[in-house]
């Protein structure tokens, strides 16, 4: 039964990190405002596929001071989205 339990952990944990790597989708943006106290971007972007979301211009958390030091605005980036704490969050910037 102990094997049965191990190989069922094993199959979900796999899982997991399947659709994790999905969440890791780079989309392209803008950025249109910067707000520095509030640790927000605002961003016109393209497609969100692994968030289901159309292109649109749209508000997001930034995940750390490292990321909104990345963003300028006026600057083109490709970004990762998630739902952080239910809130979308930008969590990577190249």
């Amino acid at each position: 039964m102990k094997t049965v339990f191990k190989l069922a952990l094993v199959t979900a944990l796999g899982l997991t990190s399947a659709s994790g790597a999905f969440a890791q989708e780079f989309t392209k943006g803008t950025v249109k405002k910067v707000d520095d106290k509030a640790k927000k971007v605002t961003l016109v972007h393209e497609e969100l596929k692994g968030l289901e979301m159309p292109a649109m211009t749209m508000v997001f958390q930034v995940g750390n001071d490292a990321l909104l030091a990345k963003l300028k605005e006026g600057a083109s980036v490709q970004f990762v989205a998630e739902r952080v704490n239910g809130k979308l969050t930008v969590t990577q910037v190249k």
